[in-house]
């Protein structure tokens, strides 16, 4: 175990840590890994105690994720480095302030302790929870745009999204209904135009492909927290130890690499609907969104922070299962990066975020500027409209922006924009 605690760079947060002892803890608890009883209920009282490791970052390449996993076993016998209530100690002082004695390893433990996928398991859980939470949030701002746009709300009618029924579409149609119910834009003759721009009118084939490929991920994630991956796996009924490929996560992989170029797909039609709120032909609204004219800039200048962050988002969605080289005297000659796919899709996220805010602040300016009655919006748009006004107020003369966006995309990751209450729904 040792040997095999390598892994370098900034050291994971609590959060991720102790997701990391649950996961690990329910692979053990299957039955397969050959560990003694004794050291497992040392792991469970770890985390009961709340005693963390000190796992760094970098060191997983998808073939189980032993190097992290070393070090987030090393202080269950007084080794290695961890966090007890807010103070970062050695392995043995942490143990003997938690009140726990060091763990005594028998013939299998430390192989049992380290060879498994817990560390991409648990961060897989952590992230993929966080984009299902943040694609919720980012239909709240749709519905939002929808509202100062005076978007034709025609494609996401219940019939027209079941005459092409691909994956996640009616799903996500229904869901933009329910956040638009209760306000004029679903009955007749509130919509502008017959036909919007495409990042408005395909919202529901986009985001729902994006939500089945997000599924999909999830239910792979679940695989890996339900199942003894180990190598050798133990039959205890045959009296057998064989030699498995459990700790390889190809689904995993690419299930969440399709996840990052889904949320590049949904990240360019954003940064167009922000920018199609820009144009006075096709919004009926000001020039730049301002109603001072050309000696203001509005939010000219927000289209460059909005290309950044697409270029982020794109850059994170190259396929990253792919970047593998062989190790061990070429004896593991594949890998499939799941762990470094899953940061990479963290860091996607971490910039959406950026654009829902936005996207949040432009919708909202167009509602404002449009001089709409709140009680015509949908309900779910008006929680929506509500929301970003308890934190920033209407641009009237230019400001700094930096400020606002920041307040809002906390707020977004926060799951302030989540869950938003269909029309008709108890408070």
């Amino acid at each position: 175990m040792r040997a095999r605690s390598l892994a370098v760079g900034q050291p994971y947060d609590t959060a991720s840590v102790r997701a990391m002892q649950f996961a690990r803890i329910a692979g053990l608890v299957q039955a397969g890994s050959g560990i003694s009883p004794q050291v497992l209920q040392a792991c469970v009282d770890l985390l009961n105690r709340r005693v963390h490791p000190v796992v760094p970052r970098w060191g997983s390449i998808g073939v189980s994720d032993m190097p992290l996993l070393a070090h987030l076993a090393l202080p269950l016998f007084g080794e290695g480095r961890a966090e007890y209530q807010g103070e970062t100690l050695d392995g043995a002082d942490a143990l003997a302030r938690a009140g726990l004695e060091p763990a005594v390893l028998g013939a299998k433990d430390g192989l049992a302790l380290f060879s498994a996928n817990a560390a991409t398991a648990a961060r897989g859980s952590l992230v993929v929870h966080e984009l299902l939470q943040t694609m919720d949030a980012w239909l709240a701002a749709i519905a939002l745009s929808y509202e100062g746009y005076r978007a034709n709300a025609s494609p996401l009618r219940a019939d027209t999204a079941a005459a092409r029924p691909a994956a996640g579409q009616q799903a996500v149609a229904a869901r933009l209904r329910q956040l638009l119910a209760g306000g004029q834009l679903l009955t007749p003759g509130h919509a502008r135009r017959v036909q919007d721009p495409l990042s408005l009118r395909v919202v529901a084939q986009v985001h729902g492909a994006a939500q089945a490929v997000a599924d999909t991920a999830r239910a792979q994630i679940e695989v890996e927290l339900n199942s003894a991956a180990d190598s050798p796996l133990v039959l205890a009924d045959e009296d057998l130890m064989v030699s498995t490929g459990n700790f390889h996560l190809p689904a995993v992989a690419l299930a969440l690499d399709s996840c990052a170029i889904a949320l590049a797909q949904m990240a360019s039609m954003g940064v167009s609907r922000c920018q199609r709120f820009m144009t006075p032909a096709l919004t009926d609204l000001p020039l730049q969104l301002t109603r001072h004219g050309p000696a203001h800039s509005g939010f000219a200048t927000i289209q460059k922070t909005l290309v950044v962050l697409w270029s982020e988002i794109r850059q994170r969605a190259n396929p990253g299962s792919l970047d593998y080289m062989p190790v061990s005297e070429t004896i593991e000659d594949h890998a499939c990066m799941s762990l470094s796919v899953t940061e990479k899709l963290a860091e996607g996220l971490e910039r959406a975020r950026y654009l829902i805010a936005i996207e949040l602040i432009i919708a909202a300016q167009a509602v404002d500027l449009r001089e709409l009655d709140r009680d015509s919006l949908g309900h779910g748009a008006r929680q929506a409209y509500d929301r970003v006004r308890a934190l920033v107020p209407m641009l009237d003369e230019d400001r700094s922006m930096g400020p606002d966006i920041e307040q809002v995309c906390a707020a977004v990751a926060a799951g302030t924009f989540s869950g938003l209450q269909a029309w008709g729904a108890p408070s």
